[in-house]
């Protein structure tokens, strides 16, 4: 083993070692395993930043903004809403959840899949009366395994197609991971939802630590085409009763109704007031079809202005206190940008609009906002939205334009709240975000496009259809992942550039292998898998190609069964909490501790094993 080899060598496992340590963040430590590489010679400079050209990193950033669409404009929260079965067991319920995680992580971020799955899950423990860890490490499991289904599934995936890029066997295509991985998925899937009842630790939910605004009343107005037109009140009010939400009253001709009777029959122009939970809001409207009374397009506010005077049932003759009429042509119009975003308000003590209303103010009008709820906690109002006095310590859900939004705060004495996720579902952009996500799929998977330019003409297609506003698109992309495979790369061209990739396949077959290709292959899984359950997954892929192609090489044998392997091993961290993001996530919601994974996460990485090889010897012969 010559200089060179031995020094690679010595940074890469202190680059190991310092991502086991977890003291520092992924991306720092890739950065500084790039510089050591550089300064000592091993990585020409000029080749130092290469790697963040490489089409799987620009393939990593494109459908992480893509998976944002999705999430953002309720595309799969009303997939999910149809999908489920509303009646039936906590098996029957954990069994379609699970499997929608899956489907959803083969085409979408799966850390993405399983933060707008959660929501639901929670529903679902509390409806069966189940601790929710229950349902959320099944769910966290499948969306972790239903990655490693296709191409784009998780990041390991096109890291392993890159470094096969770089034979002459070309890339891998959409579709080529499916076989091995779908097996997988399916028994690990089965595994997850029938063994949860045993395997996984029934633990209380801990008490949230965000801030609670209680419920929120707010307006649904029923179209023409509403699928509960025509229907009785009480069937309305029982799917709401599974998204944690009640019907308080209704409006029908600008009379009120405060108890209705649930064997109404709703008609369309009705007005329905709900109370629901934050965020169970863009639920229950997907769950209805519904849209909200107040969510109109911005730009509108002469329609606004003349639907205010047209439904305004005030007594004629009476002056609203406070009122603001004629603000609006004494205040020069808005101007807006393209982006309009949900802000929670806080109403300040003193504030000038405490007694007055939306309408008052001419929200509207005057500053192109709408007024989608009110959370008021110790008592309900049922009066309209717009006309509602406000008062200190109300919560306001405000839509629009976010400099006049801050503007509204400013003059009115409203303090923003610290943003959380509340969705509000877009039909159109709904669709459109699907349609564009279906094509670029499409591109790569016919290979009529390299899955790079394939998913940027997605992005591309998402900027002109303002899918997501221009201002935030960037924000969709997880930057530290970004620097950590751009840095990565030129390391593990250094491995094989060295020879240090040989050195270590060398000593694994010499001495644990002993020539075997089946013994080398499970050991390159197991391997790959173990460092997963301890580091991160992209990372993990990065450092142990290199050593599957040398160890293919000295073989003589195919080099796709030990890639493949690799980007299996990748994917399967079951053991810990912090070997993949989404068992992170259920850390706090399931109420588990750091030893709670391995009790279903080992029979999880053992029926991998035994799944796998067998499919990839069948797959990927040697």
């Amino acid at each position: 083993m010559d200089a060179s080899q031995q020094l690679i060598l010595l940074i890469l496992a202190c680059t190991i070692a310092l991502f086991l340590w977890g003291r520092w963040r992924h991306d720092i430590v890739a950065l500084a395993a790039l510089l050591a590489c550089v300064v000592t010679g091993l990585t020409p400079a000029a080749d130092a930043f290469v790697g963040f050209g490489h089409p799987a990193v620009i393939t990593v950033a494109a459908v992480l903004i893509l998976s944002k669409g999705l999430q953002t404009t309720g595309a799969v929260e009303a997939l999910a809403q149809r999908a489920l079965p509303q009646r039936g067991g906590v098996l029957l319920g954990l069994g379609f959840l699970t499997l929608l995680g899956a489907a959803l992580s083969a085409f979408m971020n799966n850390v993405g899949a399983m933060a707008l799955l959660m929501p639901i899950a929670m529903q679902l423990a509390n409806r069966q009366g189940v601790p929710p860890g229950r349902v959320l490490m099944p769910l966290a499991f499948g969306t972790i395994l239903g990655g490693m289904t296709t191409l784009i599934g998780t990041p390991p995936n096109l890291i392993v197609s890159g470094f096969r890029a770089q034979t002459e066997l070309g890339a891998y295509s959409m579709f080529d991971f499916t076989p091995v991985g779908l097996a997988v998925a399916l028994g690990g899937v089965l595994l997850a939802v029938l063994a949860s009842r045993w395997l996984v630790p029934h633990r209380p939910q801990p008490e949230a630590g965000s801030f609670d605004t209680g419920t929120y009343l707010t307006e649904v107005h029923i179209d023409a085409d509403s699928k509960i037109d025509g229907k009785p009140l009480r069937e309305v009010e029982q799917l709401l009763d599974d998204g944690d939400a009640q019907i308080v009253g209704m409006v029908r001709n600008d009379f009120r109704v405060i108890a209705p009777l649930s064997s109404r029959i709703l008609r369309a122009g009705d007005i329905l007031v709900i109370e629901s939970d934050p965020e169970a809001l863009g639920a229950s409207l997907t769950r209805l079809g519904l849209k909200l009374e107040e969510a109109v397009p911005p730009g509108n506010a002469e329609k606004d202005k003349e639907k205010e005077n047209e439904d305004s049932d005030e007594p004629a003759g009476e002056t609203t206190p406070n009122s603001e009429k004629g603000a609006e042509e004494q205040t020069p119009p808005v101007r807006h940008s393209d982006e309009i975003v949900l802000q929670e308000m806080v109403v300040q003590p003193g504030a000038d609009i405490l007694g007055r209303s939306a309408s008052d103010i001419a929200l509207r009008t005057r500053f192109g906002i709408n007024l989608l709820a009110i959370s008021r906690q110790g008592h309900r109002s049922i009066r309209r939205l717009r006309w509602t006095e406000v008062e200190a310590g109300d919560v306001l859900l405000l839509q629009g334009d976010p400099e006049a939004i801050a503007g509204f705060a400013s003059e009115y004495g409203c303090a923003p709240l610290a943003p959380r996720s509340i969705l509000i579902p877009d039909r159109r952009l709904a669709l459109t975000a699907v349609l564009i996500m279906l094509g670029s799929v499409g591109l790569a998977a016919f290979g009529i496009l390299p899955a790079a330019v394939a998913f940027t003409a997605g992005v591309l297609g998402y900027m002109l259809t303002r899918v997501i506003p221009l201002r935030r698109l960037y924000e969709a992309i997880d930057w530290p992942i970004i620097v950590l495979l751009g840095a990565l790369m030129p390391l593990a061209a250094a491995m094989g550039d060295t020879g240090a990739a040989d050195v270590l396949a060398r000593t694994l077959l010499e001495h644990v292998a002993q020539g075997s290709p089946i013994i080398a292959l499970t050991l390159m899984l197991v391997v790959t898998m173990t460092l997963s359950d301890f580091m991160n997954n992209a990372a993990t892929a990065a450092v142990m190609c290199p050593i599957a192609l040398s160890v293919a090489s000295q073989l003589g044998v195919n080099p796709d069964s030990f890639l493949m392997a690799v980007a299996i091993g990748a994917s399967c961290a079951f053991l810990t909490p912090i070997g993949h993001q989404n068992n992170t996530l259920i850390l706090g919601p399931g109420g588990f501790r750091f030893g709670d994974y391995w009790r279903l996460g080992l029979p999880m990485e053992l029926l991998v094993v035994t799944i796998s090889i067998p499919m990839l010897l069948w797959v990927w012969p040697l």
